[in-house]
């Protein structure tokens, strides 16, 4: 099913999109927008995939406290070996 999407631009513009009638301008916005939302969708997602990770950092500080555990000299050392 479709909805019907109304947006205001200048004249000026219109003006110049009817010198390009076989552009398709529906799907030009259309396509945009699904672009747009896609992009806005992604930040979202990697927002709550940080305060998840948050969320499951503080659960770990809280029950077994600090470690002095080096996260980037475990990548290091595998990085290493893999060569």
């Amino acid at each position: 099913m479709s909805e019907v999407f109304t947006i205001r631009i200048p004249r000026e513009v219109k003006e110049k999109m009817r010198r390009y009638k076989h552009i398709n301008w529906s799907e030009i916005a259309r396509s945009a927008i699904l672009n747009k939302l896609k992009e806005v969708e992604e930040v979202e997602k990697r927002l709550k995939a940080a305060e998840t990770m948050d969320r499951i950092r503080e659960e770990m500080l809280k029950n077994y406290g600090a470690s002095d555990y080096d996260s980037a000299e475990v990548i290091r050392y595998w990085r290493s070996i893999r060569r």
